[in-house]
């Protein structure tokens, strides 16, 4: 075995062939999350373009507004990480906006229904990576956890403003979840 390894990974003892190393784990979180966050920004903004004019406004301004704050910090840490965003992005800019005023077009609570979804998969997804990271990424871990206690508020605001009350609840939830987490699985990769 070299007397370096590279990247400052551990040997690979107990890993399959095909598991990520931890840099390529690393780059993954980073990535997704911040195609997450950039997705989330364009759900709002698509939402805010149709229900500026509504009581629903400032919390959606509000949420939008943390969702802001965390794709700037991702944005720094993939910066700072060297590493590469999705290649999807573009495709995010014009889904996320369609997705979010499409929903807002039904309504208010379809509106919140797609935030409920989204974030409620998000809640999972920030679950599952703090699970994954090792004690050697302390200030990532607090930053997703911070950011998940947000989304999950975003998820409880939502239900509190009536997203089970949207037209098609069960089947405009399950399609937005089932998208966001293709969105995930493909924003890690490409």
């Amino acid at each position: 075995m070299p007397d370096k390894l590279l990247n400052n990974e551990k040997p690979a003892f107990g890993r399959q062939p095909g598991d990520l190393s931890p840099r390529e784990q690393l780059e993954r979180i980073i990535r997704v999350d911040h195609a997450g966050e950039f997705g989330a920004v364009r759900i709002y903004e698509g939402q805010l373009a149709v229900l500026k004019e509504t009581e629903a406004a400032d919390t959606l301004q509000h949420m939008k507004e943390q969702e802001e704050v965390h794709r700037k910090k991702f944005e720094e840490l993939l910066r700072d990480r060297r590493v590469r965003p999705t290649l999807l992005s573009p495709l995010w800019h014009v889904a996320g906006f369609a997705l979010g005023a499409g929903t807002a077009m039904l309504g208010k609570e379809a509106a919140m229904a797609c935030t409920e979804a989204v974030e409620e998969v998000i809640d999972e997804h920030y679950r599952d990576q703090l699970d994954t990271l090792g004690e050697d990424e302390p200030e990532l871990k607090e930053t997703i956890s911070k950011f998940r206690d947000e989304e999950i508020e975003h998820r409880d605001t939502a239900r509190e403003e009536g997203a089970s009350q949207a037209p098609g609840y069960e089947l405009l939830s399950s399609a937005v979840k089932a998208g966001s987490k293709m969105a995930i699985w493909l924003s890690s990769r490409i």
